[in-house]
């Protein structure tokens, strides 16, 4: 659940847009109003991609210590990451008439903080696949486990998160006056409720995180002799990013994973106003999305046995395409609970494909990358780092598009009720648009050269490779000569 608690996708880090949005639309309990709002989100956002590259900068320049290279930076930032974390769902006490401005500033702030120590966290993470072995199948096996367990914090987290302050969710407004006659008539008693259930909610999911946190220093160890197998002397940092942003597949893979990710992010982001206004289910969207996630949960086992058994290019057609007939489903029906619970199902599918290929992938292109330039050592937090900016590069892309589509078809703050084009466009935005995207990016995973063949011909050759370092050491001519091979 480690990355559940910090990641993009995790429960706690997932969830926190969302909740700062709720919060955007009660002025009196957090001070800010929805268009600072979403200049947070934006700028939020906008930082947390920035960071991820720095963040991987400054790993590829650590050292090793007795608790590892990465584990000092997952260890250090978990107990700052809480703090953050929590004060973002804690509301100030501002002086009167300073509110909304201290609190556009105090969020922020603190958002940005969260994000910062997140990446702090999820870089290393990540890119502890490559160092707890050698071996593609275990690489493989422990990125099923890191994935499941990953969707499995973000169905708690979604669970915590929903059941505790579902209870303080603002009535919707008939019209642009109410807003006027709700914030007069909610107590100060019933204010101190929401503050204090978000508050509880964020208690307990930061409670994960430590646990979760704790699992993983006590339990994972990096090996060194990866590290030592290295030359002493680690390349520059942008000699290494200018190798790894011109190797072939790598960007074949990111350009792929690229259109997927904003067409499964279109989804995501507009879940649940598509099924509030178009679909007419207010009180079921939270049930719907716990309903994707566990079946996201149990369908990654399976989709990582099948990407063992037929590949990993195969497992990206079958996987990501599946999602398209049951988003034309969605597309062409009337609104019917029931059919929309199947469809969420067989979505969960899907969604567990985009889940764990993108980073079942990523290993073998550094294997490949590592054959290429095996005098080239420190660059796989590049490759992470990059990997994830990119993944936040797509969400960042699938929020401006949602905020400016549903903007310029008069979307109503809070209403009961949206007008037919805020229907029609939430339907896109869930429906055709993640369509094209999901085509899109199945059209350009035909050009991703790592197909099984090419793995197996990898495999052998680096084992070849440590072979003959370890034996007597071999030439920089032999390596090259080598590697040439492929």
């Amino acid at each position: 659940m480690a990355k559940g608690e910090g990641a993009e996708s995790g429960s706690a880090a997932g969830l926190l847009p969302t909740g700062i949005l709720q919060a955007s639309e009660r002025p009196v309990q957090v001070k800010v109003e929805p268009l600072p709002a979403s200049i947070i989100l934006f700028v939020g956002r906008a930082w947390d991609a920035f960071t991820d590259p720095l963040v991987g900068f400054c790993i590829s320049k650590s050292s090793w210590t007795r608790l590892g290279r990465l584990m000092p930076w997952i260890i250090f930032s978990t107990p700052l990451a809480i703090i953050a974390y929590f004060l973002i769902w804690f509301v100030p006490d501002f002086p009167l008439g300073m509110g909304r401005s201290h609190g556009f500033l105090w969020y922020l702030l603190f958002y940005c903080l969260f994000e910062t120590l997140v990446t702090c966290f999820h870089v290393p993470y990540s890119a502890l696949t490559m160092f707890i072995s050698t071996e593609q199948s275990e690489r493989d096996s422990a990125t099923a486990y890191r994935m499941t367990v990953e969707v499995l914090g973000t169905v708690i987290g979604t669970a915590i998160q929903g059941q505790i302050v579902g209870q303080a969710n603002a009535p919707c407004l008939q019209d642009q006056n109410d807003s006027a006659i709700v914030n007069r008539t909610q107590s100060t008693a019933s204010l101190k409720e929401t503050q204090n259930a978000y508050l509880l909610a964020a208690g307990i999911i930061a409670s994960i995180y430590v646990i979760c946190a704790i699992i993983l220093a006590l339990g994972v160890r990096e090996q060194r002799e990866s590290y030592e197998a290295q030359q002493a002397e680690s390349m520059p940092f942008f000699q290494g990013l200018r190798l790894v942003m011109s190797h072939g597949p790598y960007v074949k893979l990111i350009a792929g994973f690229l259109f997927t990710s904003l067409a499964f992010m279109l989804v995501e982001g507009n879940f649940a106003l598509f099924c509030t206004y178009t679909l007419g289910f207010r009180n079921e969207f939270q049930n719907l999305l716990l309903a994707i996630m566990l079946s996201a949960t149990f369908t990654i086992p399976i989709w990582q046995w099948f990407l063992t058994r037929f590949g990993k290019k195969t497992a990206v057609y079958v996987g990501i395409s599946s999602a398209v007939p049951f988003l034309i489903l969605v597309a062409l029906m009337k609104s019917n609970l029931i059919v929309t619970y199947v469809v969420a199902i067989a979505a969960g599918v899907s969604v567990a494909a985009a889940f764990l290929l993108p980073w079942s992938m990523l290993p073998d292109v550094i294997d490949d990358f590592h054959l290429k330039h095996p005098h080239s050592p420190g660059t796989e937090p590049i490759f992470f780092s990059f990997y994830v900016f990119f993944t936040k590069f797509a969400s960042g892309v699938s929020l401006g598009v949602s905020t400016l589509s549903l903007d310029f078809a008069e979307y109503q703050t809070q209403g009961c009720s949206q007008p037919e084009q805020v229907k029609f466009t939430l339907k896109m935005l869930v429906t055709m648009a993640p369509i094209i995207l999901i085509l899109l990016g199945l059209l350009l995973f035909k050009l991703y050269p790592i197909d099984e063949e090419k793995r197996r011909q990898n495999k052998k050759a680096l084992q070849a490779l440590r072979d003959e370092a370890s034996s007597s050491g071999c030439s920089d001519t032999d390596s090259t000569e080598l590697a040439s091979i492929l």
